[in-house]
């Protein structure tokens, strides 16, 4: 990740800010004149290149940007962020090979080499209590298993997929529709801090863009570009996260999709998928096997995640252990299960008197083995 305003850092980010000039044009740019450097060196001439806009066309020519790049800059950094551009050592070798790789990255962190195993988890920003339960469920499974979580950070399907690696201790990066620095959706600040801890964010925006609606089918093609394949748990049939998914198909990435319930709308997208040929999960295992032979070595450090590591992660682990559980808490860990149970059937199931079981499910919620749903029914998460 670059953290020093060098000639090439400033060449990349004065193509980034000038206006009208988008990201397929500045790669047209860049391959033609075989740098950003050489692009602003002789940008009279860059400006003739057929296909830009007029106004595209005027601001490179006259080296107008929509804000000084010392500026953008001093902020990035002022924040402890940094930029990843085409070309650079740890630019993600996932997203290096589809057909329009941003060209400047706004990164809260530098990538690592294991995020070559990566698999971005999509669906609806409404999505029903099952499926946010599944997701998170589905994503610390990956995340146990040595996978990075990829989604966009929206509330609903994708904030349960970065909850759910957060969760099992894992990795899980996001890819934001609008500047690094805007606070979107609102209601994940607290889990926009511990998605910085656990990995980071990504954007191709500038400091201070907001969430446009437009921006969001623009940055889906990163969220599958970034993974070896893209996870449908819940979506209606217009909904965004098909973008992802064809998205994912031009880019020959794998397609997965969860069964729902017939007539659901949230159903109608996964079933959509799946009758077009996407596979179908019920767990990790049936990503996993999907994904095997997709692992490749990572560009940047060879030896970081060979082949056979890889798919070494891929292997079954043991049950999660019962985090010391008292007999209580094993009793009604034993209870529960995908399905919803209220209190009052878990007090007579086990026998216990309410105050009991309500200490033991609070410990059991503490330690993140099971989920309290609305009308206190509680559902097992490992």
């Amino acid at each position: 990740m670059r953290t020093e305003l060098d000639e090439s850092t400033r060449a990349w980010l004065t193509l980034k800010l000038t206006p009208e000039l988008g990201n397929i044009s500045v790669l047209r740019l860049v391959k033609r004149f075989g740098s950003a450097e050489a692009v602003c060196a002789a940008r009279t001439e860059a400006a003739q290149m057929p296909g830009l806009r007029r106004e595209a066309r005027e601001s490179l020519a006259a080296g107008r940007t929509t804000r000084p790049v010392e500026d953008e800059w001093r902020d990035l950094r002022h924040r402890g962020w940094g930029l990843i551009c085409l070309g650079d050592p740890d630019y993600p070798n996932n997203l290096e090979n589809i057909a329009d790789p941003p060209a400047v990255l706004y990164a809260t962190s530098a990538p690592e080499p294991r995020d070559l195993v990566a698999v971005a988890v999509v669906g609806s920003r409404s999505a029903s209590p099952m499926g946010l339960i599944f997701t998170e469920r589905l994503c610390a499974d990956l995340a146990r298993r040595g996978v990075t979580v990829v989604s966009g950070f929206a509330l609903g399907i994708d904030s349960a997929a970065h909850r759910g690696a957060i969760r099992a201790g894992g990795r899980t990066l996001a890819v934001l529709g609008c500047g690094l620095d805007v606070l979107y959706p609102r209601p994940n600040a607290d889990l926009r801090a511990a998605v910085m801890a656990h990995g980071g964010f990504f954007t191709e925006f500038p400091l201070g863009t907001p969430p446009l609606s437009g921006h969001f089918p623009q940055r889906n093609r990163i969220i599958s570009g970034l993974a070896l394949g893209v996870v449908v748990v819940e979506a209606t049939a217009k909904s965004g996260s098909l973008i992802t998914a064809r998205s994912a198909l031009e880019q020959g990435r794998e397609v997965f999709a969860v069964p729902g319930t017939a007539g659901n709308l949230r159903s109608l997208g996964p079933h959509l998928l799946l009758r077009q040929g996407a596979a179908l999960v019920e767990s990790a295992d049936d990503i996993l096997e999907h994904l095997k032979p997709l692992i490749r070595p990572s560009r940047t450090t060879p030896s970081a995640v060979p082949p056979a590591a890889a798919a070494a992660a891929f292997e079954p682990e043991e049950s999660p252990s019962e985090h010391n559980l008292s007999p209580v808490e094993t009793a009604l860990l034993g209870l529960l299960g995908q399905e919803p149970v209220h209190v009052d059937r878990l007090c007579a199931q086990s026998g216990l008197g309410a105050a009991a079981v309500t200490a033991a499910l609070t410990a059991l919620e503490i330690k993140g083995l099971v989920r309290q749903m609305p009308g206190k029914y509680f559902m097992r998460l490992l």
